[in-house]
C-alpha cells in the first residue's frame, strides 16, 4: 500500500511539473486575460451584491508608457533588474525590522508569480508554490515580460486590473500617454488599491506620489529599465 501511495504520489509531481512549465511557457507568448485573483475579486462581489464587472485591456509593454513601467520599479521593486525573482536583502529588512505591521518584501517577480498562477491566502503550500513559479518565471521569460505582465494583471483600482485599464478608467487617456506624475500616482495605490484611489487621492497617496517621483529621478529614470 505505501509503495502504491508513493508511486501515485511521485505520478503527480511530473504530472504537475510538466503542465506547470508548459503552462509558464505557453504565456511567455500569450497574453494574460484572466488570473485567479481576478476570478476571486469577482466573486466576492457577487457575494457583497456589488458591481461584478472586471475592468482589464491587455497592451503590449511597448505601447505603455515607460513612465509607468519605471514607477512600479521604483515603488515596488528597486532592485528588479538585477535580482533573480528576490531580494533577499529586503525580505532580511522586513523579518529584522521593529514595526507595529509588518511590510511586504515581495518583488515584482513574486507579485506576478502569485496573481498569474495562484490563488490569494496565507499558508505553507501556497508560500512554497509561490517560490516555485517564481524560480520558473525568472528562468524561462524575462524581466521585460514579467513586467509587461505585472503591468497588465496588477490591481491598480477597485476591480480594475493593469495600466491601460486603468489609465482609461480614472485618466481618460491610453497609458502610452501617461505623464511621470500620473504615473507614479498609479504606483502609489499599489499598496490597497481598494482603499486607495487614483482619481480621488488622499493626502497620504499625494505624498506617496511624491515621494515615488523623487526616486524614479534618483534611480536615473527610464535608462534604469532601458535593458530589461
Amino acid at each position: 500500500m505505501l509503495r502504491r501511495l508513493l508511486l501515485f504520489a511521485f505520478k503527480i509531481s511530473i504530472y504537475f511539473l510538466v503542465i506547470s512549465i508548459v503552462w509558464v511557457v505557453v504565456l511567455k507568448f500569450v497574453p494574460v486575460w484572466v488570473t485567479p485573483f481576478m476570478i476571486s475579486r469577482k466573486i466576492d462581489a457577487f457575494r457583497a451584491d456589488e458591481d461584478t464587472e472586471i475592468h482589464k485591456d491587455w497592451e503590449s509593454y511597448d505601447n505603455i508608457s515607460k513612465e509607468v513601467a519605471l514607477a512600479v520599479v521604483a515603488s515596488e521593486d528597486q532592485n528588479f533588474p538585477n535580482h533573480w525573482g528576490f531580494d533577499f536583502d529586503e525580505i532580511y529588512d522586513a523579518m529584522t525590522e521593529k514595526r507595529k505591521r509588518a511590510r511586504g518584501a515581495s518583488t515584482i517577480s513574486q507579485q506576478v508569480a502569485k496573481n498569474v498562477f495562484l490563488w490569494h491566502g496565507r499558508s505553507y503550500i501556497r508560500k512554497g508554490l509561490e517560490v516555485y513559479f517564481t524560480v520558473l518565471i525568472e528562468l524561462i521569460w524575462d524581466k521585460r515580460r514579467i513586467l509587461e505582465v505585472y503591468l497588465n494583471v496588477a490591481e491598480m483600482g477597485k476591480m480594475t486590473f493593469g495600466v491601460e485599464a486603468a489609465s482609461q478608467r480614472f485618466y481618460k487617456k491610453s497609458s502610452k500617454d501617461l505623464t511621470r506624475y500620473e504615473a507614479a500616482r498609479i504606483a502609489a495605490v499599489l499598496p490597497n488599491p481598494v482603499r486607495f484611489s487614483i482619481k480621488n487621492p488622499s493626502a497620504y497617496v499625494n505624498k506617496r506620489t511624491n515621494q515615488i517621483v523623487r526616486q524614479m529621478k534618483y534611480l536615473g529614470g527610464r535608462d534604469y529599465i532601458a535593458d530589461l
